[in-house]
Protein backbone atom coordinates (compact mmCIF):
# COMPACT_ATOMS: atom_id res chain seq x y z
CA UNK A 1 0.00 0.00 0.00
CA UNK A 2 1.56 3.53 -0.80
CA UNK A 3 -0.24 6.45 0.89
CA UNK A 4 -2.68 7.80 -1.84
CA UNK A 5 -5.19 10.90 -0.81
CA UNK A 6 -8.08 9.10 -3.46
CA UNK A 7 -8.22 5.78 -5.46
CA UNK A 8 -10.72 4.53 -7.88
CA UNK A 9 -12.49 1.89 -7.27
CA UNK A 10 -13.53 -0.54 -9.94
CA UNK A 11 -16.81 -2.75 -9.99
CA UNK A 12 -16.25 -5.90 -10.17
CA UNK A 13 -12.02 -5.73 -10.57
CA UNK A 14 -10.75 -3.52 -7.65
CA UNK A 15 -8.43 -0.86 -7.46
CA UNK A 16 -7.35 0.76 -10.37
CA UNK A 17 -3.67 0.32 -10.97
CA UNK A 18 -3.37 -2.50 -8.43
CA UNK A 19 -1.94 -6.19 -9.33
CA UNK A 20 -5.27 -8.17 -10.05
CA UNK A 21 -5.53 -11.14 -7.18
CA UNK A 22 -8.92 -12.72 -8.00
CA UNK A 23 -12.93 -12.35 -8.37
CA UNK A 24 -13.61 -12.36 -4.72
CA UNK A 25 -10.51 -10.52 -3.08
CA UNK A 26 -10.76 -7.48 -5.02
CA UNK A 27 -9.35 -4.93 -2.40
CA UNK A 28 -7.53 -5.92 0.62
CA UNK A 29 -8.64 -3.20 3.88
CA UNK A 30 -7.08 -2.56 7.03
CA UNK A 31 -8.30 -0.45 10.50
CA UNK A 32 -5.91 2.04 11.34
CA UNK A 33 -7.02 1.37 14.63
CA UNK A 34 -5.56 -2.65 14.85
CA UNK A 35 -2.18 -1.32 12.71
CA UNK A 36 -1.75 1.48 15.82
CA UNK A 37 -2.40 -1.62 18.28
CA UNK A 38 -0.62 -3.91 16.99
CA UNK A 39 2.63 -1.70 16.39
CA UNK A 40 2.20 -0.78 20.25
CA UNK A 41 1.92 -4.53 21.02
CA UNK A 42 5.24 -5.46 19.16
CA UNK A 43 7.13 -2.53 20.05
CA UNK A 44 7.49 -1.43 16.43
CA UNK A 45 6.93 1.12 14.10
CA UNK A 46 6.69 -0.14 10.90
CA UNK A 47 4.47 2.05 8.38
CA UNK A 48 1.05 0.63 7.03
CA UNK A 49 2.42 -0.31 3.93
CA UNK A 50 3.88 -3.36 5.69
CA UNK A 51 0.87 -4.73 5.41
CA UNK A 52 0.21 -4.55 1.86
CA UNK A 53 -3.39 -3.85 2.01
CA UNK A 54 -5.21 -1.67 -0.76
CA UNK A 55 -6.89 0.91 1.70
CA UNK A 56 -6.97 1.50 5.07
CA UNK A 57 -10.21 2.27 6.95
CA UNK A 58 -10.32 4.24 10.11
CA UNK A 59 -13.34 4.18 12.76
CA UNK A 60 -14.84 0.94 11.57
CA UNK A 61 -14.66 -2.33 12.86
CA UNK A 62 -13.64 -5.47 10.43
CA UNK A 63 -14.41 -8.26 12.97
CA UNK A 64 -16.94 -10.69 11.98
CA UNK A 65 -17.97 -8.61 9.15
CA UNK A 66 -18.34 -11.06 5.85
CA UNK A 67 -20.93 -10.92 3.28
CA UNK A 68 -21.73 -7.08 4.99
CA UNK A 69 -21.66 -3.72 2.04
CA UNK A 70 -19.03 -1.69 3.52
CA UNK A 71 -19.80 2.43 1.80
CA UNK A 72 -16.57 4.13 1.27
CA UNK A 73 -17.82 7.69 -0.05
CA UNK A 74 -20.03 6.81 -2.82
CA UNK A 75 -18.65 3.41 -3.63
CA UNK A 76 -20.00 -0.11 -2.06
CA UNK A 77 -17.53 -3.07 -1.36
CA UNK A 78 -19.20 -6.52 -0.32
CA UNK A 79 -16.91 -7.66 2.47
CA UNK A 80 -16.06 -11.74 1.24
CA UNK A 81 -14.24 -12.61 4.00
CA UNK A 82 -10.54 -12.09 6.76
CA UNK A 83 -7.07 -11.36 5.18
CA UNK A 84 -5.36 -13.84 7.41
CA UNK A 85 -1.39 -12.51 7.93
CA UNK A 86 0.97 -14.13 5.88
CA UNK A 87 5.00 -15.06 6.51
CA UNK A 88 6.28 -11.86 5.57
CA UNK A 89 3.99 -10.05 8.61
CA UNK A 90 6.54 -11.98 10.46
CA UNK A 91 9.77 -10.90 8.42
CA UNK A 92 8.78 -7.43 8.60
CA UNK A 93 8.38 -7.14 12.39
CA UNK A 94 8.73 -10.55 14.66
CA UNK A 95 5.60 -11.64 16.30
CA UNK A 96 3.68 -9.40 13.93
CA UNK A 97 2.18 -12.44 12.11
CA UNK A 98 1.00 -13.86 15.48
CA UNK A 99 -0.22 -10.73 16.61
CA UNK A 100 -2.74 -10.23 13.52
CA UNK A 101 -4.08 -13.88 14.19
CA UNK A 102 -6.89 -13.10 16.43
CA UNK A 103 -9.82 -11.75 16.01
CA UNK A 104 -9.74 -10.29 12.06
CA UNK A 105 -6.20 -7.95 12.69
CA UNK A 106 -4.98 -8.84 9.34
CA UNK A 107 -8.10 -7.27 7.65
CA UNK A 108 -10.83 -8.10 5.24
CA UNK A 109 -10.94 -8.82 1.44
CA UNK A 110 -13.86 -7.53 -0.24
CA UNK A 111 -15.74 -7.43 -4.11
CA UNK A 112 -16.34 -3.84 -5.81
CA UNK A 113 -20.14 -3.70 -5.87
CA UNK A 114 -20.36 -0.18 -7.00
CA UNK A 115 -17.15 2.17 -8.05
CA UNK A 116 -16.17 5.29 -8.21
CA UNK A 117 -13.27 7.96 -6.80
CA UNK A 118 -12.67 7.71 -2.97
CA UNK A 119 -10.69 9.77 -1.25
CA UNK A 120 -9.07 10.73 2.39
CA UNK A 121 -11.58 12.02 4.40
CA UNK A 122 -14.70 10.11 3.11
CA UNK A 123 -17.53 8.27 5.44
CA UNK A 124 -16.85 5.54 6.14
CA UNK A 125 -20.48 3.39 7.09
CA UNK A 126 -22.00 0.02 7.06
CA UNK A 127 -25.08 -0.29 4.40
Amino acid sequence: MDPRNSATLIEGKGVEGSVGRSSRRQVTIIEREVWDALMRETGASASPSTRRANLMISGIQLLDSRKRVLRIGETRLEIAGETKPCERMEEAVPGLRAAMYPEWRGGAFAKVLAGGTIRVGDSVDWE
